[in-house]
């Protein structure tokens, strides 16, 4: 049988739902604008059975054109195609009766401080923390969570507007630089309101996969290789993370239930943590794929393709059948992003062609040509001028060599 498979504004990592999806000769349905910020990759065109343009902002222009088109075709699955169309596929796989994230979750995974409350109410621990709405807001907040604090939007993803504080004065700067922000992310404004909270030092790792009749299975844990504070640009992820056992376990089990707590019943999950004195903490959890190719890194070192078992799941199919489940390429995997160090451009990357020779080089990836403008403060993951994806032996073996490629490769001149 072939099945329809709808995925609402794709990018990044979900491009993968439509390759799958496409490799197994079922129709896939692409909800887009197709104008301003919100254009499919060429790659997903050419895949793609049928694109569906319509405003993906627009909740009632989005729902009227689904469910004409399933009226005239049935789809039997909805995938949300980015962080800021999970409510949508949510909504939408409730009015055509498939499986998906309840709507009433929907708020517990994206809005940090409900999430929050939700993770703390099942008895697991999280960093103290309030609400900032504005300026009005922000002597009450530093005098209830303390110094060190952590500052971020509630709703936004990339590391944007995330930044270590440590005076009040510091917190008054970070919320209004979020109030005078004019970038938009996928056409949409992003959002003023803010969590202030206690910051936990340790070591960060994400733990990873997929929930099916309410089990909830973690296919791996990653570590997090993060850049200066006061910002937390995130410069790699090495899977499976160089961890004992126990320590895995631990991690993993706070995890799921981290995702009970939220209320993710389907689908995929990307939950973010500490390590702190030996307990693991909950920085975030989001009910999508994870980004930055993690969904490679896992396929790579696990065998598990997490965009093909969440499309099998949704849609009743076979996992093995359906290429979800494959032979591990490689002991471990890891992605190393390489930044311009605070230049507001660059000229050329100096070893780039011997580094991305060697043999255990998957792929390499220019994401800023060389002169173009590029933010000085290395704050979110725009300021990523190159990534270089890389196999190897161990976990240990692939934290070398994302050392290694910081060191061979140099970003040079303005």
């Amino acid at each position: 049988m072939s099945y329809r498979v709808l995925v609402v504004q794709p990018a990044f990592s979900a491009n993968a739902y439509v390759a799958h999806a496409h490799s197994l000769g079922w129709d896939v349905l692409v909800a887009s604008y197709e104008d301003e910020g919100r254009r499919v990759a060429d790659a997903v065109r050419s895949q793609a059975t049928e694109i569906i343009t319509v405003d993906t902002n627009d909740s009632a222009a989005l729902e009227a054109a689904v469910v004409r088109a399933h009226q005239k075709n049935a789809i039997h699955a909805v995938v949300a195609g980015g962080e800021y169309y999970v409510p949508a596929a949510a909504q939408l796989s409730a009015r055509l009766g498939l499986p998906g994230l309840n709507p009433a979750a929907v708020d517990q995974v994206r809005h940090k401080a409900r999430m929050r409350e939700a993770v703390a109410a099942a008895g697991l621990e999280v960093p103290k923390f309030t609400v900032v709405r504005g300026p009005a807001d922000v002597d009450d907040a530093c005098t209830y969570v303390g110094f060190p604090a952590v500052i971020k939007p509630v709703d936004s993803g990339g590391s944007v507007h995330v930044s270590r504080v440590d005076t009040p004065e510091e917190v008054r700067a970070a919320v209004a630089a979020m109030h005078a922000e004019e970038g938009l992310e996928f056409d949409r404004a992003l959002t003023t309101d803010a969590i202030l909270e206690q910051y936990v030092p340790g070591t960060e790792y994400s733990a990873d996969g997929y929930v099916r009749d309410g089990e909830v299975v973690v296919v791996a844990v990653t570590r997090k290789l993060l850049g200066p504070e006061p910002r937390f640009l995130e410069l790699g992820h090495l899977t499976p993370a160089p961890l004992d056992e126990p320590t895995r376990h631990e991690l993993a089990a706070y995890a799921v239930d981290v995702v009970k707590a939220v209320g993710i019943t389907t689908g995929p999950f990307h939950c973010e943590l500490r390590l702190s004195e030996g307990r693991p903490v909950l920085m975030e959890v989001a009910a999508r794929l994870p980004g930055d190719k993690i969904t490679e890194l896992m396929e790579m070192a696990t065998g598990l393709v997490l965009p093909g078992r969440v499309l099998a799941d949704i849609t009743g199919t076979d996992p093995v059948s359906t290429g979800a489940h494959r032979e591990p390429a490689a002991k471990a995997a890891g992605i190393r992003f390489l930044t311009a160090g605070g230049a507001g451009s660059y000229a050329r990357l100096d070893g780039w062609e011997d580094l991305t020779a060697e043999p255990w080089v998957v792929a390499s990836h220019v994401l800023v040509r060389p002169g173009a403008g590029i933010k000085t403060d290395e704050a979110d993951y725009s300021c990523r001028v190159a990534a270089v994806v890389f196999t190897a032996d161990s976990p240990e073996e692939a934290h070398e060599r994302w050392s290694e490629i910081g060191d061979r490769v140099r970003v040079l001149g303005a």
